[in-house]
Formats: C-alpha cells, sequence, structure tokens
C-alpha cells in the first residue's frame, strides 16, 4: 500500500506504518481534538498535472481529524498517487477538491476501511464553490474544472487551474507553518505560527506579531558627513514592529567640518531611504548634537534633515532616535 495511515486497522498494523507515519501529540485545537495538516518537509504531497485529465500527488505524511469520538488519523503517503479528473460539465464549470481522506467503518457506516488520496467532485453550477468534506477528510488542493473540459479538448491548463489548499501542523509546542490561510484561532495561549514575515503569539484572544529582528543597513552619506560622530560609531537604521506598528530606529553618529554648518544644507544622506523606510507623516524629533541638542526632520520623501543651532559643533548622534511609519 501506498497510503498508509496509523491507529485504524484493528489489527495489521505493522511496525513499517508506525514509522511512517507521524506519531506523537500534535498541535491541538480543543481539548480532544487535533489540528488536522500536512506535517511540513520538502513539498509534501505537491501536485503536479501530469497529461490533459490527471494529476499525481507526491509523498508526504498528515494528520486527518474524524469526529470528535473518532479522534485524529496518522497518515503517510509513501510513493506518488495518480488521480484522474473527471470531464467538465457541457454548460457549467466546478471545483473539484483534492483530499486526504480516512474511510473507518466503525465510525462512516461504510464498508471500507483505509486511507487514501482523492477526489471530491464540487457542485456544477453557474457560480462554481468547492466542494463540502466529509468528516475525516483533510483538503490539500483544489481543481478548477471548466465547462466542456476533457482530454479531446486540450485539457485542464493546470498552471491555472491548481490552487494549493494545503494547511500544515506540527508537534504540540511546535511552531505551525504558514499554509493556506491565517483565519483561525489559536488553542491555548502560547501557542506559536508563522505568518510569513514573523512569529505570531496566540494570546488566549487574539494573534499578536512579534517584533521581528531585522539587521541594520548603512545609508552612504552625502559629501562632507563622515560616520562615528562623537565615537557613535557608523550611522545605520533598520525597520522593526512594536506593538504592531512599523517603526525606524537609527544608531550611530555623524560629523562634518565647520562649527554649526551641516553640509548640504542639514541633509546628511546621499539618496532617500527605500519607501518602506519613509514615514507616512513628517515627524520630527530632538537629538544630541555636539554642544546643544538639535531637531532633525524625518520627511516623507526619506531624507532627513538637521535643523541647526548658532551654538551646534561639528557632530550629531543618532543613537535612540526611532519614530513610526504609519499614518
Amino acid at each position: 500500500m501506498t497510503v498508509r495511515a496509523g491507529w485504524l486497522l484493528s489489527a495489521g498494523q505493522t511496525r513499517e506504518d508506525t514509522r511512517l507515519v507521524p506519531l506523537g501529540v500534535m498541535a491541538p485545537e480543543g481539548p480532544m481534538t487535533t489540528r488536522d495538516g500536512v506535517i511540513a518537509g520538502g513539498d509534501a504531497l505537491k501536485a503536479t498535472g501530469t497529461s490533459a485529465m490527471q494529476v499525481q500527488i507526491g509523498v508526504g505524511r498528515a494528520l486527518v481529524q474524524g469526529t470528535d469520538a473518532q479522534g485524529a488519523y496518522p497518515v503517510a503517503v509513501t510513493a506518488p498517487e495518480t488521480l484522474t479528473v473527471g470531464d467538465g460539465h457541457a454548460q457549467y464549470g466546478r471545483i473539484d477538491a483534492v483530499v486526504l481522506r480516512v474511510y473507518d467503518e466503525a465510525y462512516d457506516n461504510g464498508t471500507q476501511t483505509l486511507a487514501r488520496v482523492e477526489i471530491i467532485r464540487g457542485p456544477e453550477i453557474a457560480t462554481p464553490t468547492p466542494p463540502t468534506l466529509p468528516p475525516a477528510a483533510l483538503r490539500l488542493w483544489e481543481i478548477t474544472v471548466p465547462a466542456g473540459t476533457s482530454a479531446g479538448t486540450g485539457g485542464i491548463t493546470w498552471g491555472s487551474a491548481l490552487v494549493d489548499r494545503r494547511r500544515y501542523t506540527s508537534a504540540y509546542g511546535g511552531i505551525i507553518p504558514r499554509g493556506y490561510g491565517l483565519s483561525f484561532s489559536g488553542a491555548y495561549p502560547g501557542q506559536f505560527r508563522d505568518n510569513g514575515s514573523g512569529l505570531d503569539r496566540w494570546d488566549g484572544a487574539a494573534w499578536q506579531t512579534l517584533d521581528p529582528v531585522i539587521g541594520w543597513t548603512a545609508p552612504t552619506l552625502a559629501a562632507g558627513y563622515t560616520n562615528g560622530g562623537n565615537n557613535q560609531g557608523t550611522l545605520r537604521y533598520r525597520r522593526i514592529t512594536l506593538g504592531g506598528v512599523p517603526h525606524l530606529q537609527w544608531r550611530g553618529g555623524i560629523s562634518w567640518a565647520t562649527n554649526a554648518s551641516p553640509p548640504n544644507s542639514g541633509q546628511p544622506l546621499a539618496a532617500a531611504l527605500p519607501a518602506a523606510a519613509r514615514p507616512a507623516l513628517h515627524t520630527s524629533l530632538s537629538i544630541a548634537a555636539g554642544g546643544v541638542p538639535i531637531k532633525v526632520d524625518a520627511q516623507t520623501n526619506g531624507h532627513l534633515k538637521l535643523i541647526g543651532n548658532p551654538s551646534l559643533t561639528t557632530w550629531a548622534a543618532m543613537s535612540g532616535l526611532i519614530y513610526p511609519l504609519d499614518a
């Protein structure tokens, strides 16, 4: 068999079955239910169109949740599975779902006890919608089947017809990888998930985005400026998120030659900052400078401007300068 399920058969589960399927306590969704999904690793359970009306699902492992009473089934697909898509309706299109499904006659009143990859046909209607899944079925992919599609008419255009619906799960306490959709609630305070650019933590009521760790960028200085003013180090900036709000943070210092006369009309940057590092609103802040505090304007065009003071000497410190980027 190429689709194996753990803890499904009343007898006959082999040691090899047990080694191949995912084991252990997985991420919960409720007191007695488990978050079903694909086990990340490589491109698990990838779909590839192989002919006009056939799609192949690659190897991979997953967890399939049945009803609360059933529990969750660990499943492994150990060799690629090829499925044939039914011809399109003469008038209406449809959306089919490729699923990993567990049949358990002890719960579904059927005559089979097995796991398999299969296609569940969607309704053929004027505005196609994906099919509703039965219990113990994990949606992996959706296939758009236009009206009149068949091998004789050229078949399915796989590049646009396949839509990835794989969602992922992890072991208890692990970080849930990003997959299809982020519109799900956490199961317990302290649960983590990947949001695609950083991490979210479930606080018991909502996902809170953690502040990402981003490297520093040293901008090119305009003519007349040098790094290291007042021994503050090289001028650098980074974009960070604080409480869900994007900010720009600076460190380092700059210097110039003549007292009270920052060159280039007080603009220390040779070029504007990238769009992602520009404030939505003109922002003015105080900074330490030679002999006196001065003001620096963070401008919406991506430049900084030093607002001088007659008592200013030849340096300015940017360390500690931080301001929001949103409106």
